[in-house]
């Protein structure tokens, strides 16, 4: 065979086996087609043969060495052999081509979905069909080159394809790919994964051929120079400009082709330097990410993206090296990604579905470095890598806030008794922290492996019992560790494709926790009363599980629920599962796992996972810094409940829920429900809502404990001093000096108030357990609207219109509402007069003495305006009457209850009542007395013009035209209208007063002349009062026969209106001095037509003439340099 150029290396080397599980070692020589839709040899009726020792040894070379070294190693290599180690070289198995072909080949979970509901579009399906039509042809091996044609039938709208496919590999896997498709995708196409699969389901169809340099070492002379000529003559158009340089350069001695031994040959394999891995396009990869990244979360990209993480984990999972290799790529893009240099430059946080990309992205780095089997030198690699993105200003932080820094955690922090947390350093921690600190643990602690490696790893001669014991009392191993990172490792075992090893782990740290919760009850119960009485402990769990970057809780509970599917299936129906099924089952290689002797009698994968899942929502934490942060808490949270509610219970799970409740009552600052709880504490609202629900069917008593145990938020409350034992429960700080920034409240607040509503729905009809929900809600709840919503909430199911009102329950109702109504009094609430009208309406359904009661007390409920406008005016309502059933003796007290409300609050308030106790008093003499008396002591001192001028008109319209006479002179005097307010609101109110005082008489029209004059300047306003006084006689109210009615017109020349006349004119003249002296041209027309209306008011007096010219030559003499207006005047006026 002619020698090779040393080809360029290959990024990475592969780790995983070319052989893959679905290979039986009985299979033919020829190779029998494997995969998702070809059937094995094993499963046809013929009789198998056994293998060859040259199909073996041919085989387990082909799968490990490459095929340079086979040549060094040998001197000569007999055909046969050759030809069997070129088969065997082509993978064999469907599920890589299948991988590198689709997004997905199946969930997590057994019978998941695809990320496509229309699977027949992803390549590898599409692929099958085109093989399985018939469309593959020209299939040919050369060595280890692989070419054919794909014929793609037409449709209505494209017509038909063929493409020209090849496929390069190596150590049975594809190292490059090519077609004439022009495929731009991270996958391989169709075309491709057809010609792959004929060679795979039907090899001995395929034509093999040795490398082409053997072939054409077998030449002689003459031969190859035919061959040479006949391949110009075949494809001249494209060769012959190629051909004629290497000519060229082969028959120059000083060329550079001269200098190199041998010849390249692309089919004659791998070179000893060559990498060993699956074709990967990584500029399509780097494309496609970009692309995503760039459309910022719309058209689906953020789910794109998330299918590309999923992805890596299924190399991972194959133990497929280029799994870090597309995560690279991945990660290069996201650092670069011009966001985030804006976001940080401006101080903004960016999206939340971007910041969970970001925690997935750390997520799979701590899977990777952590990988059990990798090379010290791939680590160190890995973790250069990693440095060099954590030293990038723009590096997103692992709390998602800028400002805000944690303590290093992941592998300091123990779980048992801590010093002061604020003595750590604070380093800064990027998202790829952990992943970095991960790359200081090891796999070789002896107990470690003994527990990953060995089924029936006991020591039933241990008894030490120390909290770092290596097994437990029942002689089961124990692995103390910081629980996240221990998790880590259980997703790391998973991700690699060690389930069962990820499963023990999982046990012994499941394990570990209740054996950590039981004596931390136990250290509790040793020292209550000293704790109690100190009110502190030096218990501190800074960091909690649950909203944890790692998921520690999460991923225990997926691998154990994972292992409990998995037992569902028999070992034939695993065996049945196709290799390539696309989201219609999971990869399950180890179908029994013995780790179920390390459970508890009774006990089942699925009873584990629900109690690992209630050890960790129970867990007392500290809220963590960052808006991030806290809303990963919450959601995490509600990502755990929904899987637990997803769960139906039986006998089984029942206990679980009660021991686990009942630990948590009691295991004090351990517990996030227990005795103590640290004011910083994350709220167990949720949670205990979850637990209130399960429990109440079974155990009514510990379901009410644990709901009323949770309903507290002291983050919410003053700090009390240490010393204070008054309080049941004890509220202490972990870091004095910290004033904790929830930027979850609003949700943590609803969540509190959803647990009250929960808890008085189940209520319902039992008076004791009301009065104990209701004492909680009014001690622990602090937000008037979510008070007001549980009252409403109560009221809603008292009053269901299928059965008879609650009464106790509508009480609870009122009983809230009176709370809110005490904490709005003195605070601006929008949704305030809502809240009033609502408190009257449950009053209403409670009863007549709850009417009372609240109008009794009203200074402590409401303003003086709501107890008027709203409650005394709702009370004395027909409806209201209606609704009560009331006879008359109990409408007169509750008529004189609303009465009474209604002078206080005018004698407090008269500004804003008096207009409406006037309006409730109007039946009764003595009371509406009082409340006109109250109206004119208050109008010399509080009332302004316009609440009297109402009164006045209210009056009148009650009729009681002298009182309303009263109350607007009263008013006249605090108003004041200068020259230029012509169009001020209270022009009507005096029009109205003067021709009241007109129609009263003259001597009250004299009386209220005076007043306008004094109060109005206005000229306009004062010339229309004066035109109403002369159209009509005065005292048109007066009787018709009276003597003091004349019946003629008043006299402009006589009091009061001679008074009235003058003080218009003057009026008039004072403005148009005032409007010259800012006069603009625009406005000389308007001015004319003022001065107009002047000259009918001077027309008026006797000598009015004589006056308005005076007035007139006046104007000439002193605005004669405003010359235009002056033409005007003169035009007009002369």
């Amino acid at each position: 065979m002619a020698e090779r150029v040393q080809q360029p290396p290959a990024k990475r080397l592969c780790c995983r086996p070319g052989y893959g599980s679905t290979c039986r070692q009985g299979q033919r020589a020829a190779g029998a087609p494997c995969g998702s839709s070809g059937a094995t040899q094993g499963e046809s009726s013929r009789t198998q043969s056994p293998e060859t020792l040259l199909d073996i040894a041919a085989r387990k070379v082909a799968e490990k060495w490459p095929f340079q070294r086979v040549e060094e190693r040998f001197e000569r290599i007999p055909e046969p052999v050759q030809r069997r180690i070129v088969y065997w070289s082509f993978p064999r198995s469907e599920r890589e081509i299948c991988m590198y072909s689709s997004f997905n080949t199946g969930g997590e979970e057994i019978g998941s979905s695809g990320e496509s509901g229309d699977e027949t579009r992803l390549p590898f399906r599409r692929g099958i069909a085109l093989l399985e039509s018939g469309c593959v042809d020209n299939v040919l091996q050369v060595g280890f080159h692989l070419s054919g044609t794909v014929r793609e039938p037409a449709t209505p709208s494209e017509p038909e394809l063929v493409c020209n496919v090849s496929v390069s590999f190596d150590r049975c896997k594809i190292t490059a790919v090519t077609c004439s498709c022009g495929n731009k995708d991270i996958f391989y196409c169709a075309h491709v994964v057809a010609l792959s699969l004929y060679r795979v389901r039907k090899p001995e169809q395929v034509k093999l051929r040795l490398p082409i340099s053997e072939t054409l070492f077998q030449m002689n002379r003459d031969q190859l120079q035919k061959f040479v000529q006949y391949l110009i003559t075949v494809h001249h158009t494209d060769v012959l400009p190629t051909a004629q340089k290497l000519a060229d350069e082969i028959l120059s001695q000083n060329s550079e082709i001269n200098q190199v031994h041998g010849a390249p040959d692309p089919t004659a394999g791998a070179s000893v330097d060559d990498e060993n891995c699956w074709h990967l396009d990584e500029e399509q990869v780097q494309e496609q990410v970009k692309l995503f990244l760039s459309q910022g979360g719309y058209h689906g990209s953020g789910k794109q993206l998330n299918l590309l993480f999923s992805k890596v984990r299924e190399m991972l999972k194959m133990r497929d090296s280029n799994g870090a290799r597309m995560l690279t790529l991945i990660t290069e893009q996201f650092m670069g990604d011009p966001r985030l240099a804006l976001w940080r430059q401006q101080g903004t946080a960016m999206t939340d579905k971007y910041r969970q990309l970001w925690d997935e992205l750390g997520a799979l780095w701590m899977c990777i470095v952590l990988n059990p089997h990798c090379k010290p030198e791939q680590k160190a690699f890995w973790l250069r890598q990693l440095r060099r993105w954590n030293s990038v200003d723009v590096c997103p932080l692992e709390d998602g806030n800028h400002s805000s820094e944690l303590t290093n955690l992941t592998n300091v922090l123990p779980q048992g008794p801590a010093g002061n947390p604020d003595s750590l350093s604070r380093p800064h921690r990027t998202v790829f922290t952990r992943a970095i600190e991960a790359c200081d643990l090891h796999w070789q602690d002896p107990h470690l492996q003994n527990i990953i490696t060995e089924d029936h790893y006991t020591n039933y001669c241990y008894h030490e019992n120390l909290d770092s014991s290596l097994f437990d009392t029942r002689g089961w191993p124990l692995w103390h560790e910081h629980v996240p990172t221990a998790c880590a490792r259980v997703d790391a075992l998973r991700s690699h494709g060690y389930p069962k090893e990820a499963l023990r782990l999982a046990i012994a740290i499941v394990n570990t926790l209740r054996r950590q919760q039981q004596k931390q009850l136990e250290l509790f119960r040793s020292h209550k009363k000293e704790l109690l009485n100190r009110g502190i402990t030096a218990v501190t769990n800074l960091e909690g599980w649950v909203g944890h970057p790692l998921d520690p809780i999460g991923t225990l509970f997926r691998d154990i629920v994972l292992a409990k599917s998995s037992l569902t299936l028999s070992s034939s129906q695993l065996s049945l599962l196709p290799s390539g099924s696309l989201g219609s089952g999971r990869w399950t290689e180890h179908p029994v796992f013995p780790a179920q002797r390390f459970l508890e009698e009774g006990e089942s994968f699925l009873s584990l996972a629900v109690e690992t899942a209630l050890i960790g929502l129970g867990q007392q934490r500290v809220m963590p810094d960052g808006l991030y942060a806290q809303e990963k808490v919450c959601r995490n949270e509600e990502q755990l409940l929904g899987k637990l509610q997803e769960i139906d219970l039986n006998d089984m799970l029942v206990k679980i829920f009660r021991k686990q409740a009942v630990l948590l009552l009691e295991a004090g600052p351990y517990s996030g429900l227990g005795e103590i709880l640290y004011r910083e504490s994350v709220p167990m609202h949720t949670f205990a809502k979850f637990l209130f629900t399960s429990l109440l069917p079974h155990d009514a008593e510990l379901a009410y404990r644990i709901a009323l145990r949770a309903m507290r938020l002291p983050v919410l409350e003053s700090t009390n001093p240490s010393s204070d034992l008054s309080r049941p429960h004890h509220i202490v700080s972990v870091v004095p000096n910290r004033y904790p920034r929830w930027f979850t409240l609003s949700h943590i607040e609803t969540q509190q108030c959803e647990l009250a509503s929960t808890m008085l729905t189940a209520a319902k009809g039992d008076a004791r357990k009301l009065e104990t929900v209701l004492e909680s809600i009014q001690k622990n709840i602090h937000s008037s609207s979510h008070i007001f919503k549980l009252a409403q909430d109560a009221f809603k199911i008292a009053t269901l219109m299928d059965s008879l009102p609650d009464l106790t329950l509508l009480k609870v109702s009122l009983e809230l509402g009176l709370q809110v109504m005490r904490m709005t009094l003195s605070t601006l609430n929008w949704r305030r007069r809502e809240m009033v009208r609502w408190l009257v309406t449950c009053a209403t359904e409670v009863g007549v003495f709850a009417l009372d009661s609240i109008m009794q007390n009203w200074f402590t409920l409401f303003t003086p305006t709501e107890a008027t406008s709203v409650v005394a005016s709702t009370v004395m309502s027909n409806s209201t009457i209606v609704r009560l059933h009331l006879d008359c003796h109990q409408q007169e007290n509750l008529a004189n209850s609303a009465r009474t409300l209604a002078l206080q609050c005018a004698m407090k308030d008269p500004q804003n009542c008096a207009l409406s106790a006037l309006t409730l008093c109007e039946k009764d003499h003595n009371a509406f007395e009082t409340a006109y008396k109250i109206v004119l002591d208050a109008a010399a001192t509080g009332m302004n013009y316009t609440q009297l001028f109402t009164i006045a008109r209210y009056m009148e319209h009650r009729g009681y035209p002298a009182r309303a006479y009263k109350l607007a002179t009263l008013a006249m005097t605090h108003l004041n209208l200068s020259y230029n307010q012509d169009t001020h609101p209270a022009i009507n109110d005096v029009l109205w007063a003067c021709a009241l005082s007109h129609s009263l008489g003259k001597n009250e029209l004299a009386a209220v002349i005076p007043l306008v004059v004094k109060s109005v300047k206005c000229a306009t306003v004062l010339s229309d009062i004066l035109r109403r006084c002369t159209l009509t006689t005065p005292g048109g109210m007066v009787a018709l026969h009276s003597r003091r009615n004349s019946g003629k017109l008043m006299s402009l020349d006589k009091t009061p209106l001679r008074q009235l006349l003058d003080a218009t004119i003057g009026a008039y003249i004072n403005t148009t001095h005032s409007r010259l002296t800012h006069i603009s041209p625009r406005h000389y027309s308007e001015f004319i037509e003022f001065l107009s209306k002047a000259r009918e008011t001077f027309l008026m007096a006797h000598d009015g003439h004589i006056q308005f010219t005076q007035f007139i030559d006046n104007l000439k003499q002193i605005y004669k340099g405003k010359k235009k207006l002056m033409m005007l005047v003169r035009e007009r006026f002369g």
